[in-house]
C-alpha cells in the first residue's frame, strides 16, 4: 500500500505507527483532531473523524489503500470522569469514519476494493477482568468494566457490523497496555518516571497487585503493520507482550532503573516514595492476551521482553525531558483523575 490515511496518528499509539510506516516507505496522511494528548510533531492534517466532508476530501485526493484508525480517547481515569467525550469520539466518530470509508470504497473498482483494509485498533479492556487463570483469545465475550472500555466495545461492534452487514473489508485489533516513547504522562509508567524523577510519591492503586500483560509500542507497531500487510477481511487479531507484571512490580522496576541512572540526593531510594492509595472505581484486576493466532496466522512475535522494554522507554524519558515538559500543559500537572 503505497498510502495510508492514518487516524489519531499524533497519539502515543499512532504517532509510533506513523514513524515506522513513514521509514518503510509508505506514504502517511495523518488526521488527527490534535487533543490534549496529542504531539504536534507527528500531526499533517488536523481535524475529527466525525467530519464526514474532511474525511472525503482526504479519501478523494490522496486515495490509500487503507484507513488504520488509532483516534480514540483512551484514559480510563478520563473516562470516569466524563464519559460524553469518549462515546462521542469512540463511538459517534467511529461511526462516521465508517460511514466515509464505505462510500469512498463502494466508488473504487473491483480490483481497488478487493485491496483495500480499514483497520481498527482497540484493546484487550474490551473483555473485561480475568480472574487468576486463563488469558483473552479472539473469541471471548465481550464485558467491559469502565466508560472508556464501553466506548471502544462499541467502536469494535460497529467495525465487525459494517463488513458482515455492508462487505467493507474491516480488520480489527485488539492489543494489551502498551508503553514506549511518546506516551502522554498520565498512563502508569511515565507517570511514575516523571514523579521518581522529581522525588514525588509514587501513587500506587489498592494493594499494587493488578495485573497488565505489558506490550512494547514497537512491537505493537509491527504487530499491526503485519495485520496490514496479510490479515484476512474480517477477522480479529489479538496482540500482547507475554509479560504480565503487577503494578506494583512495574513501579518498582521503575525505581531501580532511575536509581542506577540518576540517583537522589543522599542516596536514598525511589521505592520508599511508593504510597497506596484508594482504588479506583471499577479497576479490573488482571488482563492477559492470548496473541497466538496472530503469531501462527501471521508469522508475527515481539521482540522485547518486559525487561529490555522498561529499559528503553527510562532511557528514553530520561533523554526527552524538554518533550515531556512540553506536551504537558495547564490542563494537566500529573494530579489524579477518576477517583469517581
Amino acid at each position: 500500500m503505497k498510502t495510508v490515511l492514518v487516524t489519531g496518528g499524533a497519539g502515543f499509539i499512532g504517532g509510533n505507527f506513523v514513524l515506522a510506516a513513514a521509514a518503510n516507505g509508505t506514504r502517511v496522511v495523518n488526521l488527527d483532531k490534535l487533543t490534549y494528548a496529542g504531539n504536534l510533531d507527528t500531526v499533517f492534517v488536523q481535524g475529527d473523524i466525525g467530519d464526514r466532508e474532511l474525511v472525503a476530501k482526504l479519501l478523494t485526493e490522496h486515495q490509500p489503500g487503507a484507513v488504520v484508525n488509532f483516534a480514540a480517547e483512551s484514559h480510563v481515569d478520563r473516562s470516569i470522569d466524563g464519559p460524553a467525550a469518549f462515546v462521542h469520539t469512540n463511538v459517534v466518530g467511529t461511526l462516521g469514519l465508517l460511514e466515509s470509508t464505505l462510500a469512498h470504497w463502494r466508488r473504487l473498482d473491483e480490483t481497488q476494493r478487493g485491496a483495500f483494509r480499514f483497520l481498527h485498533v482497540s484493546t484487550d479492556e474490551v473483555y473485561g477482568s480475568l480472574g487468576a487463570e486463563g488469558k483473552f483469545t479472539e473469541e471471548t465475550a465481550y464485558a467491559p468494566n469502565s466508560p472508556y472500555s464501553a466506548s471502544k466495545a462499541a467502536s469494535d461492534h460497529l467495525v465487525r457490523a459494517f463488513h458482515h452487514t455492508y462487505g467493507l473489508p474491516t480488520l480489527t485489533t485488539n492489543c494489551s497496555n502498551n508503553y514506549g516513547p511518546h506516551q502522554f504522562p498520565e498512563k502508569l509508567i511515565p507517570l511514575m518516571i516523571h514523579k521518581a524523577l522529581v522525588g514525588e510519591k509514587l501513587p500506587v492503586y489498592g494493594d499494587g497487585r493488578n495485573v497488565r500483560d505489558w506490550l512494547f509500542v514497537g512491537d505493537h507497531v509491527s504487530a499491526i503493520l503485519r495485520v496490514l500487510e496479510a490479515g484476512s477481511a474480517g477477522e480479529v487479531y489479538n496482540v500482547g507482550g507475554d509479560a504480565e507484571r503487577e503494578n506494583i512490580h512495574v513501579v518498582r522496576t521503575i525505581c531501580a532503573l532511575l536509581d542506577a541512572r540518576r540517583p537522589l540526593a543522599g542516596g536514598a531510594k525511589r521505592e520508599s516514595l511508593i504510597t497506596y492509595v484508594k482504588d479506583r472505581p471499577g479497576h479490573d484486576r488482571r488482563y492477559a492476551i492470548d496473541a497466538s493466532k496472530i503469531k501462527r496466522e501471521l508469522g508475527w512475535k515481539q521482540t522485547e521482553s518486559f525487561e529490555s522494554g522498561i529499559e528503553k522507554t527510562v532511557d528514553w524519558y530520561l533523554a526527552h525531558e524538554a518533550w515531556c515538559q512540553r506536551v504537558l500543559d495547564g490542563s494537566y500537572r500529573m494530579e489524579r483523575l477518576g477517583v469517581g
